[in-house]
């Protein structure tokens, strides 16, 4: 996808209600996640970066926000309002979730540099987020994405076009589901879990809601 115009999504509607607060306004090292989010996409190579808000209202530096009147049926509809909110000549885009705050930039820049049509990022082997579509799916991708399924069906239905990019090293794809999960937020509590003293460390990508990325979420 070099050389092409490849917006960002962030998937930031949700109302967190396992942790009482929407996670876009979670704070972790000085910033918001939803301005996290919207930062490892721009850092990633990303432009424009667009925000998808519903629960809770936001001002967010550096990205368009739209909102998703229907969030509350699940990221589905989501997907399917930032989708329909790129600009035209966005040729691909790369779909984040914003409770994943530990992924890096640089796995969104091997997405890219991978020129795929439809590409996922993998971590010890798994699917998880970010995921990249290009612009000639989008509308099947909006389709099939129906309550809280992302891009996962899209996936499912299109296996044959599914390109996996490894991103061991690039981050964490752990996300913050949970009160529990917020230990992970604290002082030191990320490097404990990923060295398995801590939440998590037994599986950094670990199952459950948000191990569907590249089936979950965005996929």
């Amino acid at each position: 996808m070099k050389g092409s115009r490849v917006a960002g999504l962030l998937l930031a509607a949700g109302q967190g209600a396992r942790l009482g607060t929407p996670k876009a306004l979670i704070e972790y090292e000085g910033e918001r996640l939803v301005e996290r989010g919207v930062r490892l996409l721009e850092e990633g190579g990303c432009h424009p970066v667009v925000v998808v808000l519903g629960a809770a209202t936001v001002q967010v530096r550096g990205a368009v926000a739209v909102r998703n009147p229907g969030w509350a049926s699940g990221m589905g509809s989501s997907l399917r309002v930032g989708l329909a909110a790129l600009p035209p000549e966005a040729e691909a885009v790369v779909i984040a979730l914003v409770d994943q705050p530990f992924v890096r930039p640089e796995a969104v820049r091997e997405l890219i540099a991978s020129r795929a049509r439809l590409a996922v990022a993998t971590y010890g082997g798994r699917r998880r987020n970010p995921v990249l579509v290009s612009r000639r799916d989008f509308a099947e991708v909006a389709e099939l994405a129906v309550g809280d399924v992302g891009a996962r069906a899209f996936m499912r239905a299109r296996p044959e076009l599914v390109t996996e990019v490894p991103c061991d090293g690039l981050g964490d794809p752990a996300d913050i589901d949970t009160p529990e999960d917020l230990a992970l937020l604290a002082p030191g509590g990320h490097s404990a879990a990923a060295a398995g003293t801590g939440p998590r460390g037994d599986d950094a990508a670990h199952p459950g809601s948000g191990s569907e990325a590249g089936t979950r979420g965005a996929g």
